[in-house]
């Protein structure tokens, strides 16, 4: 049974445009696909998981019984060649990491169960150890103990299912805290849409979050059922404005429609997939994906620079424990200078919009007096700033040690907490409030889309500025043209940014 023609050509235009990108090799078996960077580190704590193994197992002589002879243990093992344990060591990682890309453990967990995942851990271990075992008894590896081998397998089996569970376990605490979850469309309120739905939100651990129904048909739009919020002909507008992950096409569609959506989606970097079952067959050489039990085809992935990502998130984590221990005592000196200047508390906590308009606390030192936010009304006639910004240059509501804080940006480190925890990175556009969130257009919600940061392009570029165009547009420029390399020189810029005290 064929494909329809347009599913197709949906699938293999996509993949012409993202070769023309990139060298990809075409092939069906997903061992031999050019790895990912998710893939390179997984591959590389495989291997670092069998050398802890092989060393457990080398000294665990030292720890048995004095009536167990070490050389039923390891026998010869103090006159072999070093190289030759290093290969045979080196041998069992490359079958094992072979093994485990082949049975797709270096994809998203959301792709399988944490018990299918254990369970081809086992598999993925006990093929390379047998691999192993059949290659000593080849090579006449009589240096080696065959007890030592059992004990490597052993020991990377256990390691590698505990480590999985542990980074299962960690992905789920952060889904379930709305923390890096995908936002589902679904084109169609039918049986197989409404089917979809209930599936997706059963497994609400793997970070799906269904955001609503496009109607396909005008009997669809018009059925009356709250979860229906618009039509294919606004469902790009929508995606954009509830930052949406993902469309899922649960009806088949227009063949001009469905190749239109995808190349809009494509532009906006939003994934688009296919109930397959929908179709008669499948796409040609398309990979079928499930999502829990559920079938799908994926017609457009975005390439998501996951490894300048791991690297930003790394320096997220590095410099802001560096700063919150380092910074400990001057904190600590500020805390009392704002507890000594007015009454109050010593922290500001704001709730503020950030990544995908979640909600979070964000942490300052208080630098005005309490009752700020009640008195902002007041001073509306005096703003400096135009658009949804406000700013008063002599604000009254400063106090002393605040406008020495907000001049040499002190105020804000208390904000370090916030990137350790994840609700900000070090470089990105400032975490807005709800209120400006809601006099956004559409265009302006691309500012949304990354992590907000203590630091970013706006405030090293125009920070006086008092035109809501100018943040805007750096901000966005900021999103589109991100690199780890554009982070590292905001930094760098924003050093002398405080030390020249401009804030204000």
């Amino acid at each position: 049974m064929a494909a329809p023609d347009y599913l197709q050509q949906v699938i293999v235009s996509g993949r012409t445009r993202a070769a023309g990108q990139r060298k990809t090799y075409a092939t069906r078996f997903g061992a031999f696909r050019r790895p990912s960077v998710p893939s390179v580190v997984w591959a590389s704590l495989d291997l670092l998981t069998v050398s802890v193994a092989a060393i457990i197992a080398l000294r665990l002589h030292e720890v048995l019984p004095d009536e167990i002879p070490a050389r039923y243990v390891l026998p010869h093992l103090f006159h072999a060649p070093p190289r030759m344990l290093f290969f045979y060591v080196g041998w069992f990682a490359v079958c094992l990491i072979f093994f485990t890309r082949s049975f797709g453990l270096y994809g998203p967990i959301h792709n399988r169960s944490g018990l299918n995942e254990q369970r081809l851990t086992v598999q993925a271990a006990l093929t390379s150890g047998l691999l192993l075992c059949g290659t000593l008894y080849v090579s006449n590896g009589e240096s080696i103990s065959r007890v030592v081998v059992l004990l490597m397998m052993g020991f990377t089996t256990i390691l590698l299912c505990l480590r999985r569970a542990i980074w299962r376990r960690m992905a789920y605490k952060r889904y379930r805290a709305g923390i890096e979850t995908r936002n589902v469309l679904i084109v169609g309120a039918g049986r197989v849409g409404q089917a979809l739905r209930n599936h997706l939100d059963s497994l609400e651990h793997l970070g799906f979050r269904f955001k609503g129904f496009v109607a396909l048909t005008e009997r669809e739009a018009e059925s009356g059922d709250a979860d229906v919020i618009g039509d294919v002909r606004n469902c790009l507008s929508l995606a954009r404005s509830l930052f949406v992950d993902e469309i899922f096409f649960s009806v088949p569609g227009d063949k001009r429609l469905v190749i239109g959506m995808v190349e809009e989606a494509r532009m906006f970097g939003i994934d688009v997939r296919v109930v397959p079952d929908l179709y008669d067959g499948l796409a040609w050489n398309a990979p079928v994906e499930y999502i829990g039990q559920f079938p799908t085809i994926p017609l457009h992935r975005r390439e998501f620079p996951i490894g300048a990502f791991l690297l930003k998130r790394v320096l997220d984590i590095t410099i802001s424990s560096i700063a919150l221990l380092v910074g400990a005592p001057a904190m600590l000196a500020t805390a009392i200078a704002v507890r000594m200047d007015s009454e109050g508390s010593i922290f500001y906590r704001a709730q503020r919009i950030g990544r995908k308009g979640r909600t979070f606390a964000c942490y300052k030192f208080r630098t005005m007096v309490q009752d700020a936010d009640k008195r902002k009304a007041d001073l509306e006639h005096m703003n400096e700033r135009d658009g949804v910004l406000f700013k008063i240059a002599n604000d009254p509501r400063i106090t002393r040690v605040g406008a020495w804080l907000r001049k040499y940006s002190l105020d804000e480190l208390p904000q370090f907490y916030n990137v350790l925890k994840g609700d900000m990175s070090l470089v990105g556009p400032r975490p807005p409030v709800a209120s400006e969130v809601e006099q956004y257009d559409l265009a302006h919600l691309r500012r949304l889309n990354v992590l907000p940061g203590i630091t970013g392009l706006w405030q090293v570029e125009a920070r006086q500025d008092p035109s809501f165009d100018s943040y805007i547009s750096l901000d966005t420029a900021y999103v589109e043209n991100w690199s780890f390399w554009l982070d590292l020189k905001i930094l760098a810029r924003t050093v002398s940014v405080v030390l020249n005290g401009t804030g204000t």
